[in-house]
């Protein structure tokens, strides 16, 4: 039965750390595709999707972190850089917005 436990516990770090490691690499994949986006709507997509990948990172990270398979001391470090992260998507797709908006004013109203 231990050694069950012990496989079973195994399995569960492995499917929750792969899918911590597909979207949090996501993160960084989407922000340098936007580099290159096609037009203000796909970069704004772009940084949009990484936003969304932050935020998955974090219910991995809390999935993990509830399930005891890591510490507090690395779960408060990860959950910080993504809260971070967040942060700076969600400040970059206001900014780049509202730049987006006051351009398209002033060729209007010129």
């Amino acid at each position: 039965m231990r050694q069950l436990l012990f496989i079973l516990k195994k399995k569960n770090v492995y499917v929750l750390s792969k899918q911590l490691l597909l979207s949090g690499t996501s993160i960084g994949a989407n922000v340098r595709e936007s580099r290159f986006a096609h037009s203000p709507a796909d970069f704004i997509s772009k940084l949009t999707i990484a936003l969304k990948e932050a935020e998955e990172t974090q219910y991995w990270l809390e999935l993990l972190f509830k399930s005891n398979l890591i510490s507090d001391k690395d779960y408060q470090s990860m959950h910080d850089d993504a809260d971070e992260l967040i942060s700076l998507l969600v400040s970059s797709i206001k900014t780049y917005k509202s730049e987006c908006i006051t351009l398209s004013q002033e060729l209007h109203s010129s």
